[in-house]
């Protein structure tokens, strides 16, 4: 076995060195009709003899040294385009980098998402600041995971760092691969497309078809989550790790900045967002951390109807079969390159940054700002989720009941025909609600527009005859035709709710509080006559882990373990608070 494994691994090297020679041949023959002096295959050594691969570009004939743009990423694409944005830097003015996480393109080491970045990011920066084609100064900008690698690098402040720019910047543990502390699906096939090979797995990346049985699979025979990949029938050591962390422990808190560590950065930033992102809760939390551990380093968020790859590009007409506000598009990578003007240049500051957060009310068409999140909002709307009927649904009312009752519902995860699945937002906008899917409490109409501004937040009391539930609450707008609007939701583990990194379980029957804050963000014109929906519900479908309440790690339990439904009493005295403009 340990002559096959080495048999492989020099087969692996052998071609990596022919890939580089060719590709690096074909670069000098192009090179030679070009304005551009290319390095492809740049290596960076690391602080544990690790080699990471890169690509420089900077104008022939230039020996003028300059402030780096780098783009640090584990997606090694097509040469042309990583080329096109680094050659965009030179035509800027600055260098051109892009360097590749370890173990990628002609790179050495371990494929392991996440988990050296905060120290690879800071080696390839020492490097980059040392060469004589740099100044000594450094910028990031790249969205997603190149979002993460920017904050990673904040880790440990370098002093070459000058200034980021993450877009939809994911935080491992905290929006994915878990949110709240639950198992989500998406990146199971994202591990394999990623980590299977040195540039990109794009046949398991593309193949829809495959996950989406495995997960349908695993849901309609009720194995133990852990068997995912037994379902799949290829090994998913990542998966593995990663919920082998249900907590959001020391394995997650190392790979970004986690509580004081943001009161070192000291770096202006400018972070771009989109309220039906994924991973929001991701990219937001580093600015708010920022805002709580470091209030004097100047911070920027611009944010719009985006979704995760729509931010990356300055919006789409269209998501989610919502056409958005025309106001809403941008030029994001002209706003980026101001930005590098601004802080390298002494340029001025992009128009679009009239305060700290800059946002697109949706329904009005207007962009409008606020110096921090708090101030975002006027007001909180309270509703207490009532057991009074109001038309198809229970009344959300902002009145707290005198008498305390409760809403009583089962749920039977052995019963797999029905299944939830109102989280997600899409389509934004829907001509209805499945009424039996939990419980919805929806206001009086409003007698004045407002604007929903921010993230809701609220505090569930219930009791449950098991040790543990996962949570979900959901807003929408109802309008005056009757159309549902989909604003903002939430999906949490009970038992996570007080501490994210130690699990406290429920006790039976017991009334317990479960309070939650970490929803996702939106602005939205809400016009007189509108009325607010809430959706209140036990997450329950094969996108996500299923807990089963035993109180056992999550992803042990088995359909074995739903011989009695999950009882629970949802009291009236629970509330939701909306934060509103007027």
């Amino acid at each position: 076995m340990k002559n096959i494994k080495l048999y492989f691994l020099i087969l692996s090297l052998l071609l990596t060195v022919s890939i580089r020679a060719q590709q690096t041949k074909a670069a000098q023959v192009a090179d030679k009709n070009s304005d551009y002096d290319i390095q492809d295959s740049i290596m960076i050594p690391t602080r544990d003899g690790i080699l990471l691969s890169a690509m420089m570009a900077r104008k022939k004939n230039d020996s003028t040294p300059k402030s780096a743009i780098l783009q640090y990423t584990i997606y090694v694409r097509d040469k042309g385009r990583d080329l096109k944005n680094i050659k965009e830097s030179v035509d800027k003015g600055y260098t051109g980098i892009i360097v590749y996480a370890r173990g990628k393109r002609f790179g050495t080491g371990e494929i392991n998402p996440y988990e050296n970045e905060s120290n690879d990011v800071y080696d390839a920066i020492d490097w980059i600041s040392k060469q004589k084609w740099c100044d000594g100064r450094v910028a990031m900008y790249g969205g997603s995971y190149n979002g993460f690698t920017q904050w990673a690098a904040c880790k440990k402040m370098h002093p070459a760092l000058k200034t980021i720019v993450p877009a939809v910047a994911n935080r491992p543990g905290m929006g994915l691969p878990m949110e709240n502390n639950v198992f989500i699906n998406p990146n199971y096939e994202w591990a394999f497309y990623v980590g299977n090979n040195k540039f990109l797995d794009t046949v398991a990346g593309n193949n829809r078809q495959r996950f989406r049985g495995m997960q349908f699979k695993w849901w309609e025979t009720g194995v133990a989550y852990k068997k995912l990949d037994s379902i799949d029938g290829e090994p998913n050591r990542w998966f593995q790790k990663w919920i082998s962390h249900p907590s959001f422990d020391s394995y997650w808190q190392k790979m970004a900045p986690y509580q004081t560590d943001f009161s070192q950065i000291n770096i202006p930033v400018l972070a771009f967002d989109g309220y039906y992102n994924d991973s929001q809760n991701s990219s937001l939390y580093y600015l708010k951390e920022l805002q709580k551990y470091s209030p004097k380093t100047p911070f920027y968020l611009v944010i719009g109807p985006y979704g995760h790859f729509g931010t990356q590009i300055g919006g789409e007409t269209v998501i989610n079969d919502y056409k958005v506000d025309p106001v809403s598009l941008i030029d994001i990578k002209k706003i980026t390159y101001q930005w590098f003007d601004y802080i390298l240049k002494n340029g001025p500051k992009p128009e679009i940054l009239k305060d700290k957060i800059n946002y697109e009310v949706m329904g009005a068409n207007e962009w409008k700002s606020a110096p921090t999140f708090e101030k975002m909002h006027n007001e909180y709307l309270t509703f207490y989720l009532t057991s009074v009927a109001s038309k198809d649904f229970r009344l959300a009312d902002s009145k707290k009941p005198k008498k305390q009752e409760f809403l009583t519902q089962e749920v039977d995860f052995a019963d797999r025909e029905t299944s939830n699945n109102n989280y997600y937002p899409s389509p934004i906008i829907r001509k209805e609600v499945n009424a039996n899917d939990g419980y919805f409490f929806i206001t009086e109409p409003l007698t004045k527009p407002l604007i929903v501004n921010g993230s809701f937040l609220g505090e569930i009391k219930l009791s449950i005859n098991k040790k543990d539930l996962d949570l979900g609450v959901t807003l929408y707008e109802v309008t005056p035709n009757g159309e549902y609007f989909h604003l903002s939701y939430y999906i949490g583990r009970a038992s996570y709710a007080k501490n994210i990194e130690k699990r406290q379980l429920l006790e039976p029957n017991k009334i317990e509080t479960i309070a939650f804050t970490n929803t996702h963000f939106v602005s939205k014109q809400l016009n007189k006559g509108s009325r607010i929906l809430i959706a209140l519900n036990v997450n329950k479908n094969p996108f996500s882990q299923l807990n089963y309440g035993t109180g056992k790690d999550v992803s042990d339990e088995t359909i074995k373990d739903t011989q009695e439904p999950l009882k629970i009493k949802w009291y009236n005295d629970s509330f939701v608070k909306v934060p509103v403009l007027r």
